[in-house]
């Protein structure tokens, strides 16, 4: 859930009165044991009263502060909000003890794993292997299969909290989560498929990790008096485990399974059979789970070979296309999405946290980019002051002629999938829309003022709507048959008192000189008429008959893309207006998600009308290229695009 770091808000000191409610609240909730104060004499209440304020503290201790947070969860990056309450415990600093979301899913406060090693017995506790937990920490969900057990604890029921531990450290919850299913009533998993535990929270996250000091979070201990009377002999949880049924679990299913787990020597031999990374073996997700820590060095070499995989599989796949189907220039975006996302060793969804841009030597695609340039593989140049493009690839480099394709995950792995490999890397996006592929037209219309109407011959109608070339025409006619071309000069047009009465009447400087003259230029008068007049537009889709459209009083918008800095440094992309292209924002946010390899989101107009629900895209990154090309394949043309950057001439 919090893989994410969430943006939080200033802390607030919590008022006493909100405390002892939200304390009171967690007890009631969670089913904890509160003394009994009735019919009791004055000192035994008194003593109760004492321990129930005890609890309170323990719960949320007296220093207790509490600030809002936001943050983005999941594929489709839903926006999730609440409250954190931060405190501490005698001799420990300042931590997030409980977190608060609002909805249907989570009603009250989540233990964290800070206030379980703190409070033992708070929540139902289950165990799990140890090499399950480490998948939980990457932001798994617990599969029904991965359970150790029965018994399991008579709380775990549907929707309530639990606490997960490692059968290698019994009496140390790692992680929290919600039951999906009635895990008390299990009387055994053998044959179970599906979600058992969906974690919400787990040792190691952004909110495990955040301090005022911004020191991370504590080591997880060994082990933890207290938890030993909820937790069950040791070597009972290892039987339960080796008693397993560990059967095959569909694998759409998500989450961790136990599924074909044998030990990673037992398939040396299938593993040699599969070195081009479509067909892995199956139970491939778990041979990667004792992977090694891996160093800068060696996420650099990782997108250092992606980047030749990437060259390499275009040259084998397109080797009839100039520069085998290589468009340049070729943006940052598109080398990040296209030529080394896909071809990176992520086998683990463990590994896919691990090898990331940012965690290179270079930080971001920009400097990997001038990295290879000084490699000489690539000639790259500066554009706009924010982006690095791509001119020309060096293919007849020695590294590049040298490369030796490796093994990458299978495309039905989770990894794999995130990945985007879902086919070949340079696979046409399928944007999951009807406006991919169609053909726009735009068409400017004019109504003109009813003292210009004698100019169109019979009175024309109030609805009567004109195009630049009508209107040229029906100058032409008019100025021929009223005998109004200069002898002298055919270019010039004499004025009569229609044209002006109708068009000079004052509301321009030249009008005098003009009229003082009495003739005017053709292409100045026909240029003056139109300006006379009130535009309209339609906008055709698909070849749409003309007679068809129901133009619209003003000029024609544009699609609006707009480069801005927020937080710092960090520039986001907008695009709004795509609704009058026939263009769905949804589809057109999920494609430059993929094509701009980052996140992308979908938000209501500020300022639209409620009864347009215009809507408004944001991409991370410059990605101004990126998304003129979506564009352009949606048939919106250069010149209904309207580019606004904010960034220059700002402070870097």
């Amino acid at each position: 859930m919090f893989k994410k770091k969430p943006n939080i808000k200033p802390l607030a000191p919590l008022r006493s009165s909100d405390r002892r409610h939200i304390a009171d609240q967690l007890i009631r909730d969670l089913d904890l044991e509160v003394p009994i104060v009735q019919h009791a004499s004055a000192e035994i209440k008194a003593t109760a009263v004492a321990e129930h304020s005890s609890l309170r503290n323990t719960l949320l201790p007296e220093n207790t502060q509490s600030a809002r947070f936001s943050t983005t969860h999941g594929p489709d990056l839903k926006k999730i909000s609440g409250t954190i309450y931060v405190g501490t415990h005698s001799g420990d600093e300042q931590r997030i003890l409980w977190v608060n979301f609002e909805g249907k899913l989570y009603p009250t406060g989540q233990a964290r794993v800070y206030t379980l090693w703190k409070n033992p017995g708070l929540l139902p506790l289950l165990h799990t292997p140890g090499f399950v937990v480490q998948k939980l920490q990457g932001g798994a969900d617990l599969m029904t299969p991965g359970l150790a057990g029965p018994p399991f604890p008579s709380k775990a029921t549907k929707d309530s909290l639990v606490a997960i531990a490692s059968i290698d450290s019994p009496s140390v919850p790692m992680a929290v989560g919600t039951c999906e299913i009635d895990i008390s009533r299990l009387g055994s998993v053998e044959g179970q498929k599906g979600h058992a535990v969906r974690t919400v929270h787990w040792c190691g996250d952004e909110i495990w990790a955040w301090s005022t000091n911004g020191r991370a979070g504590s080591t997880a201990p060994e082990h933890l008096d207290g938890w030993d009377e909820h937790v069950a002999n040791k070597s009972d949880l290892a039987q339960r485990v080796e008693g397993l049924d560990l059967g095959e679990e569909d694998g759409d299913e998500g989450g961790v399974s136990l599924g074909n787990v044998d030990r990673p020597e037992d398939h040396s031999s299938v593993k040699n059979e599969h070195v081009d990374g479509e067909d892995a073996p199956q139970n491939e997700l778990f041979e990667q789970v004792n992977t090694p820590e891996l160093t800068t060095k060696d996420i650099d070499e990782a997108f250092y070979k992606a980047f030749l995989y990437g060259i390499h599989h275009y040259k084998e796949t397109n080797k009839g296309q100039s520069n085998f189907g290589l468009q340049f220039p070729l943006s940052q975006s598109f080398v990040m999405s296209n030529l080394v996302q896909p071809f990176l060793p992520i086998h683990s969804s463990e590994q896919a946290t691990i090898i990331q841009i940012k965690k290179t030597s270079w930080k971001n695609i920009k400097k990997f980019m001038k990295h290879l340039d000084k490699q000489k593989i690539v000639k790259t140049k500066d554009r706009d002051g924010n982006e690095v493009v791509i001119l020309d690839i060096d293919f007849d480099d020695r590294e590049v002629l040298e490369f030796v394709p490796y093994k990458l995950p299978k495309k039905e792995t989770v990894a794999g999938t995130s990945l985007g490999r879902g086919g070949k890397a340079t696979a046409e996006i399928d944007a999951g829309d009807d406006s991919v592929g169609q053909t726009i037209q735009v068409l400017t219309l004019y109504r003109p003022k009813e003292k210009a109407t004698p100019i169109f011959g019979a009175k024309p109608s109030s609805k009567s709507l004109f195009s630049t070339a009508d209107i040229r025409s029906a100058v032409t006619k008019y100025i021929e048959s009223e005998n109004l071309i200069s002898p002298t000069n055919k270019r010039l047009v004499e004025l009569n008192p229609v044209l002006a009465n109708g068009l000079f009447d004052g509301s321009s400087a030249l009008d005098s000189e003009v009229l003082a003259k009495g003739t005017i230029p053709r292409d100045a008068l026909i240029d003056r008429l139109i300006t006379s007049c009130t535009p309209h537009h339609a906008i055709l889709r698909n070849n749409q008959d003309d007679s068809t459209a129901k133009p619209r009083s003003g000029i024609a918008p544009k699609v609006k893309i707009t480069l801005e800095t927020r937080s710092g440094n960090k520039t986001v992309t907008k695009i709004s207006g795509m609704e009058s292209f026939f263009i769905s924002p949804q589809p057109l946010a999920e494609e430059l998600k993929k094509v701009c390899a980052g996140s992308s989101s979908v938000e209501k107009l500020v300022g639209s009308s409620p009864k347009e629900d215009k809507k408004e895209i944001m991409v991370q990154g410059p990605q101004k290229d990126a998304v003129i090309k979506t564009l352009e394949r949606r048939g919106v043309r250069s010149q209904w695009i309207e580019v606004l950057d904010k960034t220059k001439g700002m402070k870097r």
